[in-house]
C-alpha cells in the first residue's frame, strides 16, 4: 500500500448515471487516470466516442477518460480504488460480478451504501471467497448533487464539504483516508459503517415526500421543486417521526447519529428554526425538480435498501417502527411489490443470529465467532 502515495492514484468508476458520470468526470478533470464502467454499451457508447466528461455549473471543467467499458474485470484491473457510483439495487449484482476479479489491496467505495451497503457487499465477496479480505468503504452521501444533462456532460448543482466514510473493518479508517486525502480531502472518518448506515439520510428525504407527493407528481409530472415545495409542514412531521424511529435503532447499537436538521446544517451549512426552514436554506437543493414519476428510484432504491433494513434492524433488535412500516407498506402498494421481502435483510449484511456486541465487534475487526458459522 505505501508504495501507492508516491503515484497518482487510479480510479475505476462502475455505473455511468448522473453520479457515476459526475465523479469520473470530476476524477479526471483532476488529473487522475479513470476507468468507466456501464453494465450495457449502449449507455456509454456517446461516451465512448467522446472520450470525455464535461463538467458545468459548481465546478467547470472536462475530464478525458483512461478507459470506457461494459468489461468489469478490464475496468477494475490495476486500479487502486473502485467508486461503486450505482442505485444501491444494484450493489447485489455488481458484487458478485466484481467478486472474482477484485483484489485485496483495492478499496472499493460505495457512493453511497445507504443502509447496509458495505456489509452485504462485504458477505457476497466473502460467499465467492472467504479467504479475500477485501476492503470495503462506505459513504453516507454522495459527494455532489448532480444531474447527467447528456451522456458526457454533468451539471454539479453543489459539492459538499464533507462527507463520512467508513471501511468494513473500522480499523482501515485512517489508512483509507491517507491514502485518498489529495483527491478527496472532504472524507472524513465515521467511527464504522454502522454510523455511516444510519446516518442515511436518504431514507429520509428520497422515499418519504415522494410517497406523501404521489398526487402531485402524476398531476405535474414533478413539475415541482421537490425539496423546497413537496416538503411542506404536515409532510416534515412524518419524515421527523421516520427520523425519531432510525435514530432509536442507531442508539442502541451504540452508533452517533444526528437529526435531519442537524445533517443539514453540518454538510449544507443550512439552518431554521424548522426542518422546512432549514430545506429552504439548503443552496444545493433549489433546482432540484421531483421526480418525473413514481418509477423512481426514490422509491424503488430507498425503500428496500434503506428503510427495510432499518426495520429490519429494529425486528432484530425487538425496536418497534410503525411508521417507517407504514411508509414501506405504501410504497409496496404504489410498485405492486412486497419490499419486506425483497429489501436487504439482516441476514443479507451477515448479521443473523449476532448480538449487538459481536454486531459491534465484526465492523471493528472483521471478527466473528466461527462457533456461529460465520466467516468473515
Amino acid at each position: 500500500m505505501k508504495e501507492k502515495l508516491f503515484r497518482k492514484l487510479k480510479f475505476a468508476v462502475i455505473g455511468a448515471g448522473h453520479g457515476g458520470q459526475g465523479i469520473a468526470g470530476y476524477l479526471a478533470y483532476k488529473g487522475y487516470k479513470v476507468n468507466l464502467y456501464n453494465r450495457t454499451i449502449e449507455k456509454i457508447k456517446e461516451i465512448k466516442q467522446k472520450g470525455y466528461i464535461d463538467l458545468v455549473g459548481a465546478v467547470v471543467g472536462r475530464g478525458r477518460l483512461n478507459l470506457v467499458t461494459n468489461s468489469i474485470e478490464k475496468a477494475i484491473k490495476n486500479v487502486d480504488v473502485i467508486m461503486v457510483v450505482l442505485p444501491a439495487s444494484a450493489h447485489k449484482f455488481i458484487a458478485n460480478h466484481m467478486a472474482p476479479f477484485v483484489t485485496q489491496e483495492q478499496y472499493i467505495v460505495l457512493n453511497p451504501g445507504r443502509t447496509g451497503g458495505a456489509l452485504e457487499f462485504k458477505s457476497i465477496i466473502g460467499r465467492h471467497n472467504p479467504l479475500k479480505k477485501v476492503c470495503i468503504v462506505e459513504a453516507q452521501t454522495l459527494l455532489f448533487a448532480c444531474r447527467a444533462q447528456e451522456p458526457g456532460k454533468v451539471k454539479i448543482f453543489s459539492k459538499k464539504e464533507e462527507v463520512k466514510v467508513a471501511t468494513l473493518p473500522a480499523v482501515r479508517n485512517n489508512q483509507f483516508i491517507h491514502t485518498v486525502h489529495e483527491v478527496f480531502p472532504e472524507f472524513t472518518p465515521a467511527l464504522s459503517v454502522l454510523e455511516t448506515s444510519f446516518n442515511n439520510v436518504g431514507a429520509l428525504l428520497h422515499p418519504i415526500p415522494t410517497i406523501l407527493n404521489c398526487g402531485r407528481i402524476e398531476n405535474t409530472k414533478g413539475n415541482f421543486r421537490y425539496y423546497i415545495d413537496g416538503i411542506t409542514p404536515a409532510v416534515a412531521k412524518i419524515i421527523e417521526q421516520v427520523d425519531h424511529e432510525r435514530m432509536q435503532v442507531a442508539r442502541v447499537l451504540g452508533v452517533k447519529v444526528m437529526s435531519l436538521t442537524e445533517w443539514l446544517g453540518y454538510t449544507y451549512n443550512a439552518y431554521g428554526n424548522t426542518l422546512c426552514e432549514a430545506l429552504k436554506n439548503a443552496k444545493g437543493y433549489l433546482g432540484i425538480k421531483a421526480p418525473m414519476d413514481l418509477n423512481t428510484r426514490y422509491i424503488h432504491e430507498d425503500v428496500p435498501q434503506s428503510l427495510v433494513p432499518i426495520w429490519d434492524m429494529a425486528n432484530h433488535l425487538n425496536i418497534q417502527t410503525p411508521t417507517i412500516q407504514a411508509m414501506i407498506h405504501l410504497a409496496s402498494i404504489l410498485h405492486h411489490t412486497d419490499y419486506y421481502k425483497n429489501g436487504r435483510k439482516v441476514i443479507d449484511m451477515g448479521l443473523e443470529g449476532l448480538s449487538i456486541e459481536e454486531i459491534k465487534a465484526f465492523v471493528m475487526n472483521d471478527q466473528v465467532s466461527d462457533s456461529r458459522g460465520v466467516v468473515a
